[in-house]
């Protein structure tokens, strides 16, 4: 308990919510980027609601397509690929703001901003502080990053398989 007190003791001219154990905590709290930090269940379980939610819209799109419409199972892999898209797009989104994340606490330095975005400092961490954040971003991030690589993988194969299986029927 020793180094908390150190940490807090600190003078740190950087802005509460900008930084980056904040950050981390605010993405923890979140509805929407605390899926992947639950485990695969808690990621797979929202985009496959996100994929059931779409998939109707994109079905409608595809039978808008002649030839689909006269081949029924082509018609249903190309609607079940097509809704694979906004799953992948939460994906990246959510990938993008884990990224962002991981860079600010593997950095040795915090840009931040007093009162606008034309007064950006930097503010050199202290070695608590960088060893703090680096033990957050290998034992907290790095596994959420690998959950959300696998989860972006396992959805473009399956849109490679999908998209080829269209082309077969």
């Amino acid at each position: 308990m020793a180094g908390s007190s150190d940490l807090s003791s600190t003078v740190c001219p950087v802005p509460r919510e900008q930084r980056p154990l904040e950050q981390y905590k605010e993405l923890q709290a979140s509805w929407f980027f605390v899926w992947p930090h639950n485990g695969d269940r808690g990621l797979a379980t929202p985009l496959l609601r996100a994929w059931l939610i779409v998939l109707p819209l994109t079905m409608l799109v595809a039978s808008g397509s002649v030839p689909l419409r006269h081949n029924l199972p082509r018609l249903v892999v190309a609607g079940a690929v097509a809704g694979l898209v906004v799953p992948l797009l939460l994906l990246v989104r959510q990938w993008l703001g884990w990224t962002n994340l991981q860079r600010r606490l593997i950095a040795t330095s915090v840009e931040y901003e007093e009162s606008g975005w034309y007064d950006g400092q930097v503010w050199e961490k202290p070695v608590e502080w960088r060893q703090q954040d680096l033990l957050v971003a290998t034992h907290e991030v790095k596994p959420v990053l690998w959950r959300l690589q696998q989860a972006m993988a396992i959805i473009a194969a399956l849109m490679l398989v999908g998209a080829s299986l269209c082309q077969a029927l």
